[in-house]
């Protein structure tokens, strides 16, 4: 099927897109999802594909992407690579280069053949470099059932969510201990809140996360806090382990009293998360500071979060920090941690993100 724009959106948007362009250029036949293929439209016979391709990037919101056809063959690997040197003066000298190939259909090679296959071929053309990471230029290879369409586009569309500049957070975080107060209140409240603290410390891979309780407490609503805990930790990790491309932390839990757990930890680095605290924003250049030499150093930070009762004002003076992470809001038990771990992330990711660029 030949084609001038290729055009990717969300699945179910396919007509309402295909409509859009048709008002945008009623000389252009758009097809929505070629072959039955969700998520795509295609655009041939368009009077001005390069006017068209502009405004539909302008006024249809509902496009992912759009780009204009370079060049099109039919889908055999050797058609494709020698297509593809077709494109080869696009890659300029000194750049670097990536190729990412979408196949849908059934075919004798997979994606990975046609990355190697046109890869090595470009670069034997070119003597350009080839980067996977942060590439100058992709070239993109589109495969539909028999067709394959190519066009060259910038590096910076490789939208990735661990891009340059950006450093793994979850690396600190698996240093970090978290001293969480239990909610014990009514026992289906007491395990619903407990899965949802559970899925949260798991959500950013804590390293440990002790349960800290003031005093005596009674048992029944303790057991329930917990067996939600659990619950929420293992069910998060459970789907982190199916979705994420890398080994996944399961956050080990500890219950201690809240009393015990300062004593024990006297001389060690402690931040607490109050309201009583100084701003975040007041103290985040040595907040981060401190915190980076602590890790660097081999220290394992700790951080207090109270819940209905709050920790307990006597031991801030054990605190190296006490913070406010929102000052005038009173942050519910289920989002206590999770406010307090983002706002300790953006304190410290662009000391984090500048000393790995620099190394």
């Amino acid at each position: 099927m030949p084609a001038h724009l290729f055009i990717t959106c969300r699945l179910g948007m396919e007509r309402v897109v295909a409509s859009q362009i048709r008002e945008l250029d009623s000389s252009a036949e758009v097809t929505p999802s070629p072959g039955g293929f969700q998520g795509l439209v295609l655009v041939s016979s368009s009077s001005n594909p390069e006017q068209l391709l502009g405004k539909i990037l302008a006024e249809v919101v509902e496009v992912e992407s759009a780009h204009l056809v370079e060049a099109a063959c039919r889908a055999s690997l050797d058609e494709i690579v020698s297509t593809a040197l077709k494109l080869a003066d696009r890659i300029k000298p000194g750049e670097s280069f990536a190729v990412r190939t979408v196949r849908r259909g059934k075919h004798s090679f997979t994606s990975l053949d046609v990355n190697v296959a046109v890869g090595a071929a470009l670069k034997e053309r070119t003597g350009a470099l080839v980067d996977l990471e942060n590439p100058d230029k992709v070239l993109f290879i589109q495969i539909l059932q028999d067709d394959a369409y190519l066009y060259v586009a910038s590096g910076g569309e490789l939208r990735r969510k661990m891009g340059p500049g950006k450093y793994p957070m979850y690396e600190v975080f698996r240093r970090l201990v978290v001293a969480h107060e239990p909610y014990l209140g009514p026992p289906e409240a007491a395990y619903t809140m407990g899965t949802r603290v559970g899925r949260e410390v798991q959500v950013f891979e804590v390293g440990k996360l002790y349960v800290t309780p003031i005093g005596p407490v009674e048992a029944e609503p303790l057991y329930h806090f917990l067996r939600g805990l659990f619950e929420g930790a293992r069910s998060r990790y459970e789907v982190q382990k199916r979705s994420y491309g890398r080994g996944v932390h399961l956050t080990q839990v500890y219950v201690q009293d809240m009393y015990q757990f300062v004593r024990s930890r006297l001389g060690k680095p402690l931040v607490i998360c109050e309201p009583e605290g100084e701003p975040v924003s007041r103290v985040a250049d040595e907040l981060a500071d401190f915190l980076l030499k602590s890790l660097k150093s081999g220290k394992e930070v700790a951080l207090m979060v109270g819940a209905r009762e709050g920790v307990p004002t006597g031991l801030f003076r054990y605190a190296d920090y006490v913070v406010d992470f929102a000052p005038g809001i009173v942050v519910s038990t289920e989002f206590a941690l999770s406010s307090a771990l983002i706002a300790i992330a953006t304190v410290i990711h662009e000391k984090l993100a500048s000393e790995l660029s620099e190394a």
